[in-house]
């Protein structure tokens, strides 16, 4: 299938932690570099730091409490019911995961099918889940990296966008390997979502291909 549209991309970002993915869309939209409007920002955290950057960049911040749905015996599909209704009130088109730290339902998935992005601080399919750097760093790799893919019911099996690799150094801890995949992440997820809001996404079963050329910038598919 083809992703194609031609009005301004409505996006949702949906964070737990500090928030450093949302801030560089924020700077990326900000900047001109991503055609996109942040429709809302949603945390399972009341006191996120994303939502402080929300609300410092005058975006619409909002916290969905997952406690009055622990109770329930679908506990994480009566709290995604409950986000995929604050996203249909903002007729968001485009839901970004940034360090968003719940495991998404099929409730959401189905919703928002090829319309979910996460990134992950691996070269996926190797080392999905937790930890990575250190994972990476003890299995004797020498590249590691960072990942963009769509979101599917299995933890970090979606259909991979783009890709950033870093070579690992002798010395490197796992929070040193992590600042630099870091810094990549911040290119590339942006360059996903323009390559979203250009239409030029196309996904065929578990791959997906960039129209018209690769993006421009050294760090996606290379060494950076």
């Amino acid at each position: 299938m083809s992703i194609k549209r031609t009005d301004v991309l409505r996006i949702a970002v949906l964070a737990s932690g500090r928030g450093s993915n949302l801030q560089a869309i924020i700077d990326a939209i900000e900047a001109g570099t991503v055609q996109a409007k942040i429709a809302a920002v949603i945390s399972n955290k009341k006191d996120s730091p994303a939502l402080e950057r929300a609300s410092r960049h005058g975006l619409s911040g909002f916290f969905v409490d997952p406690k009055p749905h622990a109770s329930e015996s679908d506990s994480r599909g009566s709290y995604d019911r409950a986000l995929l209704s604050v996203l249909r009130q903002h007729d968001v088109e485009l839901v970004l995961l940034a360090g968003y730290m719940k495991i998404v339902t099929k409730v959401l998935v189905e919703a928002f099918a090829n319309r979910m992005m996460n990134i992950h601080p691996s070269l996926l399919p190797s080392f999905p889940g937790l930890d990575v750097q250190k994972k990476a760093i003890d299995w004797g790799c020498k590249v590691a990296g960072c990942t963009v893919h769509f979101v599917t019911e299995g933890v970090d099996e979606g259909p991979i966008i783009l890709q950033a690799a870093v070579p690992i150094l002798d010395g490197d801890s796992a929070d040193s390997l992590a600042a630099r995949i870091l810094v990549q992440e911040h290119k590339i997820y942006p360059q996903a979502v323009q390559l979203f809001a250009e239409g030029r996404l196309r996904v065929e079963g578990r791959r997906v291909f960039i129209e018209q050329g690769k993006p421009a910038g050294e760090a996606a598919f290379g060494l950076s």
